[in-house]
């Protein structure tokens, strides 16, 4: 039972094979020859450590209004939003700040005493670390 091809459909075969692998060859080398992005290095997630009653949700809804959200992107020293460009070391104290006033759902209580924001210029990561007290919690 040999499946019998003539010569000519066989080098068809052959030529669009060959093809289709240097298109595909070609396409991964132009895409890795690239260095550097057009723009910046764009904010590609929130990373949100030490919540324990704050949903991570909120904390990150307030990250993204100090300008690390979905669109920014980091050039050099600067982070450039769809509104203004601010320096780096400024959007980090405000996101501290932001973080700070996280609440609970439902409530008014601000139980982050602390944040650390920190940003990773390479791959555009933004990671905050929280503390919680309720000690210093005042509840009305």
């Amino acid at each position: 039972m040999l499946i019998q091809v003539r010569r000519d459909t066989l080098l068809i075969l052959l030529v669009a094979y060959i093809l289709i692998v240097s298109g595909r060859l070609m396409t991964y080398i132009s895409y890795a020859s690239s260095t550097a992005e057009p723009e910046g290095v764009p904010i590609s997630g929130i990373i949100v450590k030490g919540n324990d009653i704050v949903p991570i949700e909120s904390i990150r809804a307030n990250i993204a209004a100090a300008g690390f959200r979905q669109g920014s992107y980091i050039r050099g020293d600067m982070l450039v939003t769809s509104k203004r460009t601010i320096p780096l070391d400024e959007a980090i104290s405000n996101a501290e700040k932001f973080a700070k006033l996280s609440t609970i759902p439902g409530t008014s209580l601000t139980p982050i005493v602390a944040a650390d924001v920190k940003v990773d210029k390479k791959t555009g990561i933004v990671t905050v670390n929280v503390i919680e007290d309720f000690s210093v919690v005042e509840v009305k």
